[in-house]
């Protein structure tokens, strides 16, 4: 196991009944990375995130988050917790508290919680501080979930769809927030729906299906997709043409040869993330 990873898994099983819900995953995290973990529903992704977050115990295979064994009982496993954030796919608790005073609330309980204030502004609740949380918005209150998962100061952060709800604005602004708290030297494994936010955000992705790790790579070279065929799209005569290549160049100038330059709505792309992602899980042929 890699001695500057924040979480190390071998060999992990969970199985229910006859069923495994994980089949023998092996992950690697490094500190300071941000790191996606993409599958379909039912694919062993939530299981696995439990796992290592200390909420489910693994029916087999080696597992280390910061250097500890979540399974972990008593208080080596409590001073453990103080170094992690979780920000859960959705919460409805302390519904009856203002903003300022969950947050507040919830920094007494570590050891070395973040500036509530400086929390606020990070998650972008400041006109909304003194409001309760089952008034917020379906995206506030996400967002107050997020401020949950970070005035911990936690050394890893497990994002769980942390901007379901969120409009384009606001997620913009979270993923800046992301973006600060690596800067910062955290760790963070985020699970996401949303492909441009795993390309936008994570050092590195992996994909699981059918409880297994189907590949780990960078959100530029997963599934080969830095070496894909190129789409070259134009209009000629009315009409939309299209050609795949792997060397668009040549091509782009053979049409502006013979369109004596400016190629008429000409496009060049390759496959998104998405579409890679969804060949991978047999979603899309």
């Amino acid at each position: 196991m890699s001695s500057t990873a924040a979480i190390q898994v071998q060999g992990l099983v969970k199985r229910y009944g006859a069923k495994n819900a994980v089949d023998g995953i092996d992950l690697s995290v490094e500190s300071g990375e941000i790191f996606a973990l993409l599958g379909p529903n039912g694919a062993g992704k939530t299981t696995t995130v439990e796992i290592l977050e200390g909420y489910r115990t693994a029916t087999a295979g080696q597992v280390k988050v910061l250097g500890f064994d979540p399974a972990t009982k008593g208080s080596a496993g409590q001073k453990w917790r103080n170094q992690i954030g979780i920000v859960l796919q959705s919460t409805s608790d302390a519904a009856d508290l203002s903003v300022f005073e969950t947050i507040s609330h919830y920094a007494n309980y570590y050891e070395n919680p973040r500036n509530v204030d400086q929390v606020i502004d990070e998650v972008g609740l400041r006109e909304k501080i003194d409001a309760k949380a089952r008034e917020l918005s379906g995206g506030q209150r996400r967002r107050l979930d997020v401020a949950l998962g970070i005035i911990g100061s936690p050394q890893l952060l497990f994002l769980d769809e942390p901007t379901t709800g969120f409009d384009p604005e606001a997620r913009r602004s979270f993923w800046e927030l992301i973006r600060t708290l690596k800067a910062e030297g955290k760790t963070i494994l985020l699970t996401t729906h949303y492909l441009d936010e795993a390309q936008a955000l994570a050092d590195r992705v992996g994909v699981i299906n059918n409880g297994q790790i189907i590949e780990i790579a960078t959100p530029q070279t997963l599934g080969g997709r830095n070496n894909a065929p190129a789409k070259v799209t134009w209009l000629e005569n009315g009409v939309t043409n299209q050609i795949h290549t792997k060397d668009p160049t040549t091509e782009v100038l053979k049409l502006s040869q013979r369109f004596g330059g400016s190629v008429p709505e000409l496009e060049v792309s390759r496959p998104n993330l998405e579409e890679i992602y969804l060949k991978m899980i047999g979603e899309l042929r």
